[in-house]
């Protein structure tokens, strides 16, 4: 149904195209799996609203809960090009990509021992994660979470509090910021 022989316009079009060129269109269906994309210069695909397709990871360097939050059916968006996704006869595409990394450049700026304040954004088994800078995240590992042991994740920290950490470690490469919490000093 997608291949060469069926869809020639369509083969040629995505064989011409190049790892990380930028190529403009705009959203034409969110779907659960990912957002379809009708590009300007591509042709109609047989099956697909339309020939470029951007996974939900490659939506935004954000957290977000559904691909409404980043965008809407209508909208014009310009990504990269990621690969020639032969299966789907489609232009696999990346729209964080094609926008500056929050974490990179919060990394430019950070040091090891800075002190930064930040809001709980969720709870693992092995810690919580504070938003620390517009798109940026870190985690507190369990272990440096309350000055004694408790019972429940819950005992020692909430979704939403404010906190005081110290940055541990930053991993540019993994994109992923350790944190240790500083207590607050009690007051006499």
């Amino acid at each position: 149904m997608f291949g060469r022989t069926e869809n020639p316009e369509l083969w040629t079009f995505l064989e011409s195209l190049h790892h990380g060129e930028i190529l403009s269109g705009t959203v034409a269906a969110i779907e659960r799996f990912g957002v379809f994309v009708a590009l300007d210069d591509g042709p109609d695909h047989p099956a697909f609203p339309g020939v470029g397709f951007i996974t939900y990871p490659e939506l935004s360097w954000r957290r977000f809960e559904a691909a409404s939050d980043v965008v809407r059916v209508g909208q014009r968006v310009s990504c990269e090009f990621l690969q020639f996704d032969t299966w789907n006869a489609e232009a696999r595409l990346s729209l964080r990509a094609a926008q500056p990394d929050p974490f990179q450049a919060f990394a430019d700026r950070t040091e090891m021992g800075q002190v930064l304040h930040g809001q709980i954004t969720g709870l693992v088994p092995f810690g919580a994660f504070v938003r620390v800078a517009d798109g940026v995240e870190g985690l507190i590992h369990l272990k440096d979470l309350a000055q004694r042991p408790v019972a429940s994740l819950e005992d020692s920290v909430q979704v939403g509090e404010e906190v005081t950490v110290a940055v541990v470690e930053i991993d540019r490469a993994r994109r992923r910021l350790a944190l240790g919490r500083l207590q607050p000093t009690p007051r006499t």
